[in-house]
């Protein structure tokens, strides 16, 4: 575009505002806290702050098997920033006692509340920047993402999947973790506020308490079924094969402390179940258990396919899962199709709703609970048994009073 140019409405829809780098905290990368008088003077300042406090946890997921916070950070007005290295207190319950009534700001708050749980820290109040994000409808709700449109500010998320049980965590991984906290005040402050002015504070607020109350999940049922490539296995013996070789895995990283996946690939579990190898030299001349790791302990996953070997015929597994809920929705048409126009009818509301607030669909109810409202719905459509049978199955008030309404009409069949 020339000097003499005019902008076109075009030029200015598409142009881009300049961010600002943010790369370094604002008052240096905090020393890690890894003693009981760093602890007691980490209390000390963020009692003597003020407002909410942001609070982050950094894992090892991809590193270890459990889910352990191997990094705590925390910020508040006054305060400043505070990193805490976990691995050396029994829990951090000290800090949690004097923070307890206070507003905890987490963004994404279901990911680390678990970890932070084991350190029994446990918040009375919560603010969820990312739910308040989705709430409000904003198109990307990762932390960098909110950074650049409601901040103006890049933020770097190069270390987001580093491995933090390494020790000493290196200096670009520390300010890193600092950063993570710098914004959350801030960005809270934003997103409160246009959830006051929308209407949708009451909307937050009953998703905050339902993400800070949820109970632990329950274990999956036959996790092993979940294996990358399993779905090639065709047969009750090689499933049998698959179970009892990620058994094995799982008990070996489990003691070792290290991802399922880092102890025996996924590939090389499929590749025996699809094999189905009779002798020890069968298994091991599998490209997948060429490894020098899989090789040293090739009798130990032997073993697992022996005993899969042995297993008799009325015990394998079947080729699908049990499960409790509705099928998928795709065999509906054939299977029930008055079911299949229910759920035909409650997506397609529940879609122009969604859309018309400019959330997901996900949001504003799971796709889940809106398919066992079709598959199996109350005997009576009305707004009062929607109510309760949403209500039942963990809808959230203000989901309800949004849906019950046309999901009732949706269940109602249509006269020809």
């Amino acid at each position: 575009m020339t000097d003499s140019e005019e902008p076109t409405s075009d030029d200015v829809q598409t142009s881009v505002p300049d961010l600002t780098p943010l790369t370094h905290p604002a008052e240096g990368v905090p020393v890690v806290v890894t003693d009981q008088a760093g602890l007691e003077a980490a209390i000390d300042a963020i009692t003597a702050g003020t407002g909410p406090i942001a609070i982050d946890a950094e894992r090892a997921g991809g590193y270890r098997y459990s889910h352990n916070a191997y990094l705590v950070q925390l910020r508040r007005t006054g305060s400043g920033s505070h990193l805490i290295d976990p691995i050396g207190f029994d829990d951090l319950q000290p800090l949690a006692d004097v923070i307890a009534d206070e507003e905890w700001i987490l963004h994404a708050a279901s990911q680390d509340l678990p970890c932070l749980a084991e350190l029994k820290m446990v918040p009375n109040r919560l603010f969820d920047t990312e739910m308040a994000a989705r709430i409000l409808g904003r198109p990307k709700v990762g932390l960098a993402a909110l950074a650049e449109t409601e901040l103006g500010v890049s933020l770097a998320k190069e270390h987001s999947a580093a491995d933090w049980s390494t020790r000493p965590l290196p200096e670009a991984w520390l300010r890193y973790a600092a950063l993570d906290v710098e914004l959350l005040i801030e960005l809270r402050s934003i997103l409160a506020a246009d959830l006051e002015s929308s209407g949708r504070m009451p909307w937050a607020v009953e998703e905050f308490e339902h993400l800070r109350t949820a109970p632990a999940r329950a274990p999956r049922v036959d996790p092993w079924r979940r294996t990358s490539g399993i779905h090639k296995v065709r047969t009750g013996r090689g499933l049998e094969i698959a179970r009892q070789l990620w058994l094995a895995r799982d008990a070996m990283a489990e003691q070792r402390d290290i991802a399922p996946g880092r102890v025996l690939p996924d590939a090389a579990i499929s590749a025996a179940a699809i094999a189905r190898p009779t002798a020890k030299e069968q298994l091991g001349a599998l490209p997948a258990f060429s490894g020098r790791g899989t090789k040293r302990r090739i009798e130990y996953w032997w073993q697992a396919v022996d005993r899969a070997n042995k297993t008799p015929e009325r015990e394998l597994p079947q080729a699908a899962a049990a499960t409790t809920g509705p099928p998928p929705p795709r065999s509906w048409p054939d299977r029930a199709p008055e079911a299949a126009v229910r759920l035909a009818a409650a997506r397609a509301f529940l879609t122009e709703t969604a859309e018309s607030l400019g959330m997901p669909t996900e949001n504003l109810l799971t796709p889940d609970v809106a398919r066992r409202l079709c598959w199996e719905p109350p005997d009576s459509h009305s707004v009062e048994a929607v109510s309760t049978f949403l209500s039942d199955h963990g809808a959230r008030q203000w989901q309800i009073d949004l849906t019950c309404h046309g999901l009732s009409e949706a269940l109602t069949p249509k006269e020809s």
